[in-house]
């Protein structure tokens, strides 16, 4: 039961995570307006974050996760009868909040479940946020109406904080062993503080994807000046190319884990994930797209669960505590890409603005690299004392 109720929040957190991206193009909302939505969003992310992980060592996983997937269905209830641009602020502050704790709770479980194995784990677990990601986008695409879109995914949320308030879940480690003390001690560790670089990077080109992609895809023109994509063929490449990729590719690196180190994964994907994003930008037909798109989605596929693996064995005490951290900062990379991008898409250039993944994906080569060499520290200078 543990592993299901697990593996339903981050499906849950699957479904909500491209639906911004999957509705923008229905809101008419200018490119700095959109940007300020995902702004919102991802500040909501970001609150959540530092909340979750300190409650979730110290009260346990379940309420974290009761509490985010109720906020989940309170906000998508509330998103078709939004009514105004204001309106529509205030509920993706909520939904970000509520699938930021959904995220870390969710990950923090199975990284306790199976602490020998944490990298398959996380993998694992988090191939059903790439399924989540195929549904919302496919659905969004065929010209569901977006109330229905909504209400269809409030009621999946539903049954997974069913499944989730009947589970026994595990006492909270933080009761005996975490002070809140030793949060200074955590922060000041070049490991972590180098995760959340990493993770800061990556974060931006993930959800960059997710949010930008489909309206980016819509105004790529041949030679002649046609138009290549409509709503509904962007939707299918971020579907069938973008959340297909990222679930095969987990399905893939959940058993590659368990012979090649995490840090050399991380590396490969970075270095796979700047070629593959910069072609993505490039081309100009449907099926060079598509498969471009694919490639980005097997590349960024192993980057999130892994490098919260990574961070789990490295902070073995605090550890929801330390993910919290680290998938704050991830957050707080959508936060300043969101705007970055919004204000460089002005006048419809979706396209210099998305560079912005391609350059990021660089940074996190270099960023790899230096962390390599700080892991090879021995443990007791990784580890909260």
């Amino acid at each position: 039961m543990l592993i299901l109720s697990a593996t339903l929040a981050i499906f849950v957190y699957g479904l909500i995570a491209p639906i911004l991206g999957a509705l923008l193009p229905t809101y008419g909302l200018s490119a700095g307006e959109q940007g300020m939505l995902a702004t919102v969003q991802a500040v909501g992310l970001i609150l959540a974050s530092l909340t979750a992980g300190p409650m979730i060592d110290i009260k346990g996983n379940k309420l974290g996760l009761l509490i985010g997937l109720a906020l989940i269905v309170i906000s998508l209830a509330l998103a078709p009868n939004a009514g105004s641009y204001g309106g529509l602020l205030f509920v993706y502050f909520i939904l970000g909040f509520g699938g930021g704790t959904v995220v870390t709770g969710a990950n923090a479980l199975v990284g306790a479940v199976e602490p020998g194995r944490r990298g398959s784990a996380l993998n694992f677990l988090n191939l059903f946020f790439g399924l989540g990601g195929i549904i919302t986008t496919y659905v969004a695409s065929e010209h569901v109406n977006a109330a229905n879109v909504c209400y269809g995914i409030a009621a999946l949320t539903a049954v997974a904080l069913l499944v989730n308030a009947a589970t026994k879940m595990p006492s909270p480690s933080g009761v005996a062993s975490f002070k809140v003390s030793e949060v200074p001690a955590l922060l000041s560790r070049p490991a972590l503080l180098l995760l959340c670089l990493f993770l800061f990077l990556y974060v931006a080109c993930e959800v960059g994807v997710w949010n930008w992609l489909k309206t980016y895809l819509m105004t790529v023109r041949t030679a002649d000046g046609a138009a290549i994509f409509d709503q509904t063929t962007a939707g299918h490449v971020v579907s069938y190319g973008f959340a297909f990729g990222i679930l095969v590719g987990r399905v893939v690196v959940s058993r590659v884990l368990i012979k090649i180190p995490a840090l050399t994964v991380t590396l490969t994907a970075a270095i796979l994930m700047a070629i593959t994003t910069y072609a993505m930008l490039q081309l100009h037909s449907y099926a060079a797209v598509t498969a471009a798109v694919f490639c980005a989605g097997l590349s960024m596929a192993p980057v999130f669960p892994t490098t919260l693996a990574i961070t789990g064995d490295a902070f073995p005490r605090g550890t929801a505590t330390a993910m919290g951290v680290v998938i704050t900062l991830g957050w707080v990379g959508l936060a300043v890409s969101s705007k970055i991008i919004g204000a460089m898409a002005e006048g419809n250039d979706y396209h210099r603005a998305l560079m912005l993944i391609p350059i990021f994906s660089v940074l996190m080569i270099f960023v790899n690299l230096i962390l390599r060499a700080v892991m090879k520290r021995p443990v007791a200078a990784a580890v909260p004392v």
